[in-house]
């Protein structure tokens, strides 16, 4: 007895070759599993040849580094020096720069007739292309032309020119084709004499071999074609196995008579011998009927992806002609045989009722309590009759049910039942309400409509903005519906009596109205309760406040903050006045004393800066009055504290700005006395402070002398000659300690006074070392401390003067001069990369070179190092490409170029007419779908705009092979499509993550004799299951094992 076992389909098609397509013939699992065969050998036995099914497909491994070993005669080398031969002969030089590049080892020796003996290491990619430019740069180059037909040129270039590409590194040589509008029928070769007879060799070859190919087209009746292409098109992938053809049959929704036929000339005349004798048959013995079926049936004879159609030809070989989907004809016509046609017809009218179709009457509003609370109610019918489609129409008052009859009715007695409970318990109302309320009437994140839906077990629907609609619409319990309408009127008509009123008040205010904690602005709304007063986000920075309430309260509302910011404005007045940080704790005072006895008697707001800040500002706030008699308190102690602190710092006001670096840690660590460091640090400080003001001001007698005794003052910045040799008692340092300890003062204080350096720059150099927004030079200045000034370019001048402690100077003059060679650099190296060639191609090719999202421009720019300028839309030259960069890189990126174009130029373009209403489909989401076709079939599909005359036009532009790939796809895609239906609807089902149910379980493949199916195994079989060891007797256990104590 056989026993039977199921495989699926991907499992079986490999072990299927070479057996007939019999449906009723099952193959046994020998057949379908062949053994793997047996070693009968010796262990290290290796001549015995692999047998069976399976030892055909063993493949050796090859290895993945590969060694290449050619000459180069005496008479073809390029540099014939031997003297230079080696690590320095220009021969070495080469190489290593090839090895570098493509990652090959390369090795040369010099044979004994003087040629070049070359051993090439490496994966075979890199071999072959290091194989290349050793042959272009060391071996002088010769050229042959070959003569091929205009229409073998593109079998030669090869599928984006990979088939040119694999020639061209096979044979070492560079092989140029003329352009499609070029009449010329010669390919130019160029490279070694070997080189050029192989390449001549291989291009003749692939010449001869598409002599033999052949494409013909046979116009037959399209009634026909089903009978040409079979059920499930089994017979036309039966013809192309058998012949080695390719047929193209085009798809029923094409109304096209033509079928082509290509490949070798043999097989494609026995595919035509083949197809007519079954055109020929078929048109003798083949009838037709016509019938008239219900359009909206059609569909169900159709079946998913027409498998139905191909079920009805696959059982009575009778094709079913169904007429267009947008046809209003309801005439199907049955054709072939006479006695096939009564059970081909039986077959088309028991699908045709198969299916029922019924509509419900529901009012809308009813719709989402049908379904129920995340379709709990319409999933339970679904779930007891899972073959019944329910659609719910958004807008209309019918629920659409579609299913086998039986279930159908059911489910229309289900939901009719539930319509009536619904009816008797739910009621609805629609209130107009004016829609600048409707926000109000939702709340705060929704705070009103959330308590009257919980209050009054109701859902109110209001419309979104965009709808512009003033209807708002109760639904639930019929009593809460009243009580919820009553209160959404009576709240809008309270709003109709309010009044909405801006302020504008500056945001700097705010805080200020609100309070700490909101305890003023309580304080407001507490005595206007029935006003709502509303303040901007902080970070819109708006100045706007709303108030909204009664009209007479909003107008006394508005009043009151009127005069409180009033009074706010006018005690926001604020002075900044600078104090010297180590003058603060005495304006503070014990405790803080001295602050709070000014802020109390000017009633002002004295703020200091933190102990920690560097900031020197004492902000006053209050009135004005007020806050000027607080700061003249404060600069009062100031200057009394400067008075008591003031010393004979004797310094040039030029000279304070850098002097000021000696700090109170280099008085210490010269061992100098305490009041000579205090008063030095504040001395210093106060002579910054005048001077930063550009005010004189008398500090004491011992600087500046007394009144009378000053010298008159000058006017116009003159001064007598005299006045540069006399040195003035301010000018000049005291410094009192020890005397080694004051000369060691006196050095550092003299290494503090700044010098001035010359260095010359090229003027070109000036802007690069300023920098954008003046970084560069300003990094430079405060890397080395120092003050670097760069002269104006208007006067043209190369002296920049450096400024600083000497030390610094000297570190500043390096780093400008190392610049300054880093920009020289830079500028021989911009004016080899300025080299510019030119490259015309037509203006339609550029996009195609651009690239999507100029990908495949970016490419070439980034392998070749090069930037490829297009011309811009108003440029007289619109076919001038402009290519820059190093010359060999400019000239390799033109190369690609053309290469490209010639590419280009090659393609077609073909227009398709698809159906509108698949367009989306085929396109995708976002595009997602038809790139990938496009990727898929190496073609571009452009869809028209919308509003184009021809909306069913599509164009595919690409190789001609790839062409009709790309259009046979797209056909089927629109066939698959049309037949899913004309329309798509959200349906219940989908929402609720139903799956497929319409089909059933895939039959799958089937095998004879399998050996785990002939009977189960007898387990106490002592033969077929021996014991192990010594024949003990088992101990006797349950069968869950050992019992356990």
């Amino acid at each position: 007895m056989s026993s039977v076992a199921v495989l699926t389909p991907e499992s079986f098609a490999e072990h299927r070759s070479g057996v007939p397509e019999d449906e009723a013939y099952i193959p046994t699992y020998l057949e379908a599993f062949p053994p793997l065969p047996e070693n009968k050998g010796a262990p290290g036995d290796k001549s015995g040849e692999p047998a069976g099914a399976w030892g055909s497909k063993i493949r050796p491994i090859k290895a993945s580094v590969i060694t290449q070993v050619f000459n180069v005669p005496l008479e073809e080398r390029r540099y014939k020096d031997n003297s230079q031969f080696g690590d320095g002969g220009e021969e070495a030089k080469v190489c290593l720069d090839i090895m570098q590049r493509t990652g090959a080892h390369i090795e040369l020796s010099l044979a004994k007739d003087q040629g070049l003996s070359i051993m090439v290491t490496g994966k075979l990619d890199s071999v072959m292309k290091a194989r290349k430019e050793i042959v272009s740069r060391l071996q002088t180059q010769a050229s042959a032309t070959v003569a091929v037909p205009k229409e073998h040129h593109r079998f030669v270039i090869g599928k984006n020119g990979e088939k040119l590409q694999e020639l061209e590194l096979k044979t070492a040589t560079k092989i140029a084709i003329p352009r499609p509008d070029d009449p010329s029928l010669n390919i130019r070769i160029t490279g070694t004499k070997e080189g050029i007879e192989k390449a001549r060799h291989e291009i003749l070859l692939i010449s001869a071999e598409q002599d033999k190919r052949a494409v013909e087209r046979l116009s037959l009746e399209k009634v026909f074609h089903p009978f040409i292409a079979g059920a499930y098109n089994r017979l036309v992938q039966e013809l192309c196995q058998e012949t080695g053809a390719r047929v193209s049959i085009p798809p029923p929704s094409l109304h096209k008579d033509e079928i082509v036929i290509t490949g070798e000339k043999e097989a494609v005349a026995l595919a035509i011998s083949r197809i007519r004798a079954i055109y020929d048959e078929k048109k003798r013995k083949t009838t037709t009927i016509s019938v008239e079926v219900k359009k909206s049936q059609h569909k169900y004879i159709v079946g998913p992806k027409g498998n139905s159609l191909h079920e009805i030809m696959e059982t009575t070989g009778v094709s079913v002609e169904m007429p267009p989907l947008d046809s209003c004809s309801e005439t199907i016509i049955l054709r072939g045989e006479p006695d096939k046609l009564g059970p081909a017809l039986t077959q088309v009218y028991a699908k045709a009722k198969s299916v029922m179709v019924v509509e419900v009457t529901a009012p809308a509003w009813l719709h989402r309590f049908i379904i129920g609370k995340k379709g709990q109610n319409i999933g339970r019918i679904t779930q007891q009759l899972p073959k019944v489609h329910i659609e719910f129409t958004d807008g209309e008052e019918r629920i659409s049910l579609e299913g086998p009859t039986e279930e159908v009715e059911q489910a229309q007695v289900q939901i009719q039942d539930i319509i009536r409970d619904l009816l008797v318990r739910m009621d609805y109302t629609d209130v107009n309400i004016d829609q600048r309320f409707h926000r109000h009437l939702i709340g705060k994140n929704g705070a009103n409509i959330n308590r009257i839906k919980e209050q009054y077990k109701v859902s109110v629907w209001i419309p979104q903005e965009p709808d512009r609609s003033g209807l708002v619409r109760i639904e639930g319990d019929p009593k809460g519906v009243q009580l919820a309408r009553r209160e959404l009127m009576e709240m809008a008509q309270r709003m109709e009596n309010e009044r909405t009123k801006d302020l504008i008040v500056e945001q700097k205010f705010h805080r200020a109205i609100i309070g700490q904690k909101g305890e003023k602005i309580k304080e407001v709304r507490d005595k206007f309760p029935e006003v709502m007063i509303n303040f901007p986000d902080p970070a819109q920075k708006s100045d706007i406040v709303q108030l909204r309430g009664p009209k007479n309260e909003v107008e006394k509302c508005a009043k009151f903050l009127a005069k409180l910011i009033a009074d706010l404005m006018e005690n926001s007045f604020s002075l900044s006045i600078p104090i010297f940080k180590q003058f603060h704790k005495n304006i503070i005072g014990k405790g803080g004393a001295n602050i709070k006895k000014i802020r109390e008697e000017t009633t002002t707001k004295i703020d200091l800066p933190t102990e920690n800040s560097n900031s020197e500002m004492i902000v006053i706030t209050g009135r004005k009055n007020h806050c000027e008699a607080a700061r003249d308190r404060i600069l009062a102690i100031q200057r009394e504290l400067v008075r008591e602190h003031c010393v004979c710092v004797c310094l040039s006001l030029s000279q304070v700005s850098l002097s000021l670096s000696l700090s109170l840690s280099l008085c210490r660590s010269l061992s100098l006395s305490v009041a000579l460091s205090v008063a030095l640090s504040v001395a210093l400080s106060v002579a910054l402070f005048l001077f930063s003001l550009e005010t004189p001001k008398k500090l004491c007698s011992c600087c500046h002398g007394d009144a009378a005794g000053q010298e008159p003052p000058q006017e116009n910045g003159d001064a007598s000659p005299e006045a540069e040799f006399v040195l003035r008692k301010c000018d000049v340092i005291t410094i009192s300690g020890r005397t080694e300890k004051c000369e060691l003062a006196k050095i550092a204080l003299l290494a503090l006074v700044p010098v001035t350096e010359d260095v010359e720059v090229s003027f070109e150099l000036h802007r690069y070392i300023i920098g954008q927004k003046g970084s560069g030079i300003r990094k430079m200045m405060e890397e080395y401390e120092v003050n670097i000034w760069v002269p104006q370019p208007e006067q043209q001048s190369d002296v920049i003067k450096v400024t600083g402690q000497v030390a610094n100077v000297e570190r500043a003059k390096s780093g400008l001069l190392e610049r300054v060679k880093e920009l020289q650099a830079e500028q021989e190296d911009r004016a080899l990369r300025s080299f510019k060639v030119s490259i015309s191609v037509d203006p339609k090719f550029h996009p195609k070179i651009i690239g999507r999202k100029g990908a495949v421009i970016s490419q070439i720019r980034k392998d070749h190092d090069v930037n490829v300028q297009f011309p811009d839309k108003g440029d007289e030259l619109q076919d001038v490409i402009v290519i820059s960069g190093y010359e060999r890189n400019t000239e390799e990126a033109r190369s690609a170029i053309e290469q490209l174009v010639s590419t280009l130029q090659e393609m077609v373009s073909h227009d398709v007419h698809l159906d509108p209403r698949t367009h989306a489909r085929i396109i995708g989401a976002r595009g997602k779908a038809v790139r990938k076709t496009m990727e898929e079939f190496k073609v571009d599909i452009r869809f028209p705009q919308p509003g184009s005359e021809d909306p069913g036009r599509v164009t595919v532009t690409g190789l001609p092979e790839s062409v009709d790939n790309a259009v046979d796809h797209l056909l089927n895609l629109e066939e698959e499509y049309v037949s899913d239906g004309r329309e798509t609807i959200i349906s219940i089902w989908s929402k609720l993550g139903g799956g497929d149910i319409s089909g059933g379980a895939a039959k799958g493949f089937v095998v004879r004799d399998a050996p785990w199916n002939d009977k189960a195994p007898d387990m106490s079989n002592a033969e077929d299951f021996p014991t192990f060891g010594a024949g003990l007797a088992p101990k006797q256990t349950s069968a869950w094992g050992p019992k356990k104590f």
